[in-house]
């Protein structure tokens, strides 16, 4: 078993430019933090404008040769990428918990999940097909083919660092695309141990690279504005994204956005009450509350009300916090103390508005960025906690009567990520999958992510899906060719 010393050591601290690693080029160092302990993990290149644009054209470069690599060989490369995965799992586990926080279990959980978007898109890769035809007029052969945006500027958040850079990297490989990848200045490490994994499976140098910076904005602005870029992908807040999205106009960049989340979790008076409460600690607390598909609203039917928040009452109480590390942990730290600060503040009006706080809702003194995990019920229109994205271990109830109030609270909201459906009435499961207001719905389940389906939101929640088929051809442009008979 890796220590954690020893993983440390061995994660390269540079940026990855043209197959390279490299200093910042003014010599800047940012240090990357555990938020169980406060304190410098490591410090690493802190990349500046003149990186980014080195970054940039070593992707520029790359392009035309991996355009043209064989779909099977960059299947390949993908599908070593990820038995190299599964050998090293407990380093990036490790890795992952160490600087994001989240629990040892959990961690191994996004190995095998960020795994299987390499898994997936090796396969996905030889696929690519078009059409070829004759004409309605019979005067011509219309061939439709497939070919690569070109090169694209990946930008990940902190939550997810495997699986994000996964999600995003694999299909922009197996499309043909090269890869600028910004991951969150919070959480770099797990990128650049990754990158280190794509070039021990055989990637061409500058196909991908890799920009850690705390400057996120000054080193983004240029590579969108340069005409070169063909393709964004930013996974995020709705505001940045909103920002990003104006930046992308000028050069009319393909974009995918997936952005913020305000998931409703609706329970009807007939769903089997067990399963709904294994499914609403799965979709609150996995990641510690801290995923844009987390349950941010619980919608009960007031007759269930009281039993369900006395029973999930009961099982938060009883979750092990810590360092993630630990034996046992289910609760790690909050990923740094503006996270808890917002957690206490969404508890504190959501009870001067009138909400019951069963348990939990405060921070927790001492070393690292903890918050105690909180049950709230009668939460009231109005709160806080009902219009933003709470990003940490709140579970919020409030109540309804009919189908109708529950549709119309599910979809009071400007996002529309997921949503989360709990009844055994198979004619309202149909009813409620044309109703709510999400691109995506879990159906009597709390986790719904997978690698072979689409993941995407509508409203203000973003554009564009990735993972499924649906994730390559947001790397790909479909092109139209009229050819003569004969």
């Amino acid at each position: 078993m890796t220590t954690e010393a020893e993983l440390l050591a061995k994660i390269p601290t540079g940026l990855f430019i043209g197959g390279e690693w490299r200093d910042a080029s003014d010599g800047s160092t940012l240090d990357v933090l555990d938020p169980a302990t406060g304190k410098a993990l490591i410090s690493i290149a802190d990349a500046t404008v003149e990186d980014g644009a080195a970054a940039l054209d070593a992707a520029v470069a790359a392009q035309a040769d991996w355009a043209a690599t064989p779909a099977r060989a960059r299947g390949e490369i993908l599908r070593r990428a990820f038995d190299l995965l599964q050998e090293r799992r407990e380093e990036f586990a490790l890795l992952m918990t160490l600087e994001m926080g989240k629990p040892l279990a959990e961690a191994n959980g996004e190995v095998t999940y960020g795994g299987e978007f390499l898994r997936w898109f090796s396969e996905e890769a030889a696929r690519l097909t078009g059409r070829y035809g004759t004409n309605p007029e019979g005067t011509g052969t219309m061939i439709v083919s497939q070919q690569p945006v070109g090169p694209t500027f990946l930008i990940t958040p902190w939550n997810f660092p495997l699986a994000m850079a996964t999600r995003k990297i694999a299909p922009a490989l197996a499309a043909g695309c090269t890869v600028v990848l910004k991951p969150a200045a919070l959480t770099p490490l797990t990128s650049l141990a990754f990158a280190q994994l794509l070039v021990d499976a055989g990637l061409p140098a500058g196909v991908v690279n890799v920009v850690n910076t705390s400057r996120s904005q000054e080193l983004s602005a240029p590579i969108i504005s340069d005409s070169r870029l063909r393709k964004l992908s930013f996974t995020g807040s709705t505001g940045v994204g909103q920002a990003l999205l104006r930046q992308s106009a000028d050069n009319v960049l393909r974009t995918s956005m997936e952005l913020g989340g305000n998931a409703p979790f609706v329970i009807f008076e007939d769903a089997d009450l067990d399963a709904a409460i294994e499914g609403a600690l799965a979709a609150k607390f996995r990641n510690i509350g801290q995923a844009c598909t987390a349950a941010n609203r619980f919608i009960v039917h007031s007759s269930i009300a009281e039993e369900f928040t006395a029973r999930v009452t009961e099982r938060v109480q009883a979750m092990k916090i810590g360092r993630g590390t630990e034996e046992g942990v289910q609760i790690g730290p909050l990923i740094d103390d503006r996270a808890v600060a917002k957690c206490v503040a969404l508890v504190n009006d959501a009870v001067s508005r009138g909400a019951t706080l069963h348990t939990g809702g405060t921070a927790i003194e001492g070393e690292g960025s903890y918050f105690a995990p909180a049950v709230l019920s009668g939460v009231t229109p109005g709160s806080d906690i009902l219009r933003e994205e709470i990003f940490g271990p709140v579970l919020a109830v409030s109540t309804f009567d009919t189908e109708a109030e529950a549709i119309a609270a599910a979809n009071d909201t400007e996002y529309g990520l997921v949503s989360y459906v709990f009844t055994t009435d198979q004619g309202r499961a149909q009813r409620l999958i044309g109703a709510l207001e999400t691109g995506m719905m879990g159906l009597n389940v709390g986790v719904l992510s997978n690698a072979a389906a689409p993941f995407g939101g509508v409203k203000q929640s973003g554009i564009g899906r990735e993972g499924g088929s649906e994730g390559i051809h947001e790397y790909l442009s479909t092109k139209y060719t009229m050819a003569p008979l004969g």
